[in-house]
């Protein structure tokens, strides 16, 4: 795991939006076309835009895949991520060669099958993904599963998880939060050629200081990342001030 960190989020997004950029166009160029996944949340705000921002992208050339959805939540909620990634990217870019949303309001076995089918005959080449304030990957929470095989799974949320999602006000409430997702697993994330993880805000310190620090493990799930051998991390100042040792 690389490390660069920046003095704000604008400027952690947009040298993380540069890098997916790159990387996008390095896939493109040696193959024909790149398949990527996007993260959704405050913390892919700059990185998203600045990715829409960089020019020389054939957007037709590209197949997204989706992280993670709330199983049960309409995609007219605020805090559906499907309707997150249709309103700041989709609806922004060119066509795209396809995108392929979770539909967590469809039965959850058989959308992680569908899914599970079409990203196993479409190897990953940039992935971007950010740390939750728990340490989650993605909505692997602790103890995450490590080992599972299957590239997409039904999890839990904890308590943690949910309280952060209902304080960047995604919900009302927390017995709005819903108590189950279905998630990209830690071992398909993984098989992606490159990681970009951002992760912006103060908030994140101590997820970011144990994800660095601590040996890998599934209590720590963004740890999971350090083994990974073209993953670079976007921090800023704040969501860095907890470690030991700052690059």
């Amino acid at each position: 795991m690389n490390i660069t960190i920046r003095s704000s989020p604008a400027e952690l997004g947009k040298m993380a939006g540069i890098a997916a950029s790159r990387k996008i166009k390095a896939a493109i160029e040696a193959k024909g076309h790149a398949n990527i996944i996007l993260a959704t949340g405050t913390s892919q705000f700059e990185t998203l835009s600045q990715l829409l921002s960089e020019e020389g992208i054939d957007w037709s050339k590209v197949t997204m895949f989706h992280l993670d959805e709330y199983i049960g939540l309409p995609v007219t909620h605020p805090a559906s991520f499907r309707k997150y990634l249709k309103e700041r990217f989709i609806a922004k870019v060119p066509a795209l060669k396809e995108a392929h949303l979770i539909d967590g309001e469809k039965d959850p076995k058989t959308e992680c099958e569908r899914l599970g089918k079409l990203i196993s005959d479409n190897p990953i080449d940039v992935a971007l993904v950010g740390i939750g304030e728990n340490g989650h990957l993605a909505f692997n929470d602790p103890p995450a599963d490590f080992d599972t095989e299957e590239p997409y799974i039904i999890v839990d949320l904890d308590e943690a998880c949910r309280k952060q999602q209902l304080g960047e006000g995604w919900f009302k409430s927390m017995n709005e939060v819903p108590g189950q997702a279905i998630s990209m697993s830690v071992k398909q994330i993984l098989k992606s050629k490159s990681i970009i993880c951002s992760v912006p805000d103060e908030r994140k310190a101590m997820a970011v200081k144990n994800s660095v620090e601590q040996p890998v493990s599934n209590l720590f799930p963004a740890t999971a990342l350090q083994n990974h051998p073209d993953c670079t991390c976007y921090l800023d100042t704040r969501s860095a001030s907890l470690l030991t040792k700052q690059k």
